[in-house]
């Protein structure tokens, strides 16, 4: 048997909490008797750290020397966690993403994983190795470092577990699993027991920080079930799986990370210029609003507020205007009905709510508010949709 675990940046935040990973790890080892890798994240706050210190000096580093920089904590505390467990007379080794050969492609903050040396973590494994891996990280085509973006952690895990054929993967945090929203919102809000790939996708996407909505996706597309779990607990948590019957709403995802961009212009094909800008840069447009009247063009769309300084510089000398006073409320669940939208416009007006645009899918209702009004209109919409029961 082959199991995965990753603990995240809270679950690894200082020596205690380690010790209490490792106490953990030891604990799976003895009652499974199986095969171990164990994916870490930095400890939290030394990512932050990390980008600040870069940020003394430069707003747009070098993406080479940035990702060289950034992956060190996840570096830091693989080496720990490895110490720890041979301390206790466990047989562990502490990999880098290279150690591990995990090959990306070559852009920096955001590469995607091209390949991993599956024989090569076979081989420590082989050799009565536990293997932790700093998440987050490999190496490109150069052997320069690359970071997979925030949360990349739980992609390296993913990737990990589908190419090694593990028989589970679970990821740890510091909650009990995936909830209706976020219980520091709302008190009520309710764990889910099990998930589908695509709403847990949705989720993730939408602002819920429980996983990268990529790792989601890959875990989709290789049909793996993930379990995600409170490293202070032995609760049991939320399974992500495929298609399960359920209620129409899953829950509701607050993103305060989103900066809108208004343009105007009589330019042709002023949207495809744009998005191709933006796309060369790995910067993903989320929400679109475009109308084309009398050969003018009124385009608006929402980024990560992340990658605000970068898509300045690329749109150089295009007018634009910039709002920041928003934060996205999305309502997911499979199935969407009418009901639902109406639901949720008539409970907001009545509360003098603002809905600044809205946009619906098959699986999704997400609106932009204005940042004030983003917890009550969670609290509200909570209620109404029964989520506390």
């Amino acid at each position: 048997m082959l199991v995965v675990q990753k603990f995240g940046g809270t679950s690894v935040k200082g020596l205690e909490r380690i010790d209490n990973v490792v106490k953990r790890i030891i604990q799976t080892k003895k009652d499974l008797s199986c095969d171990l890798i164990v994916i870490v994240s930095a400890m939290g706050g030394v990512t932050n750290e990390l980008i600040e210190n870069a940020k003394y000096f430069s707003q747009t580093p070098n993406p080479r020397d940035y990702d060289m920089l950034l992956s060190a904590g996840e570096r830091i505390t693989s080496s720990l966690v490895s110490i720890a467990l041979n301390a206790k007379g466990f047989k562990a080794i502490a990999l880098s993403g290279r150690g591990a050969g995990i090959l990306t492609d070559d852009f920096h903050t955001k590469a995607r994983i091209k390949a991993i040396d599956k024989d090569k973590i076979r081989s420590f494994l082989d050799d009565g190795n536990i293997v932790v891996v700093a998440g987050f990280q490999g190496i490109n085509s150069k052997g320069d470092v690359t970071t997979l973006g925030r949360g990349g952690s739980d992609l390296s895990a993913v990737a990990i577990a589908g190419v090694m054929e593990a028989d589970f993967c679970e990821i740890y945090t510091d909650v009990d699993g995936v909830f209706t929203t976020d219980p520091k919102i709302e008190p009520n809000a309710k764990k889910i027991d099990k998930i589908s790939y695509d709403e847990m996708l949705e989720l993730s996407s939408l602002g819920a920080k429980v996983l990268q909505n990529r790792s989601v996706e890959l875990a989709k597309k290789l049909n793996l079930e993930i379990v995600t779990k409170n490293s202070f607990n032995l609760n049991s948590g939320t399974l992500i799986t495929s298609e399960v019957e359920k209620e129409i709403i899953s829950g509701i995802a607050l993103d305060e990370n989103q900066v809108k961009f208004d343009i105007n212009s009589d330019k042709k094909n002023i949207d495809f210029n744009i998005f191709s800008l933006l796309a060369s840069s790995h910067i993903n447009v989320d929400m679109i609003f475009e109308i084309n009247e009398n050969d003018k063009t009124s385009l608006s769309f929402t980024i990560s507020k992340s990658d605000l300084v970068v898509a300045k510089d690329i749109l150089g000398d295009i007018s634009y205007k910039i709002d920041e006073d928003i934060i996205k409320l999305s309502i997911i669940g499979i199935g969407m009905r009418s009901i639902v939208i109406s639901k949720a416009l008539e409970v907001l007006s009545k509360n003098g709510i603002k809905i600044v645009s809205i946009s619906t899918s098959e699986i999704k209702i997400s609106m932009l508010l204005r940042k004030k009004d983003g917890k009550t209109a969670i609290n509200l919409l909570h209620k109404i949709y029964n989520l506390d029961k």
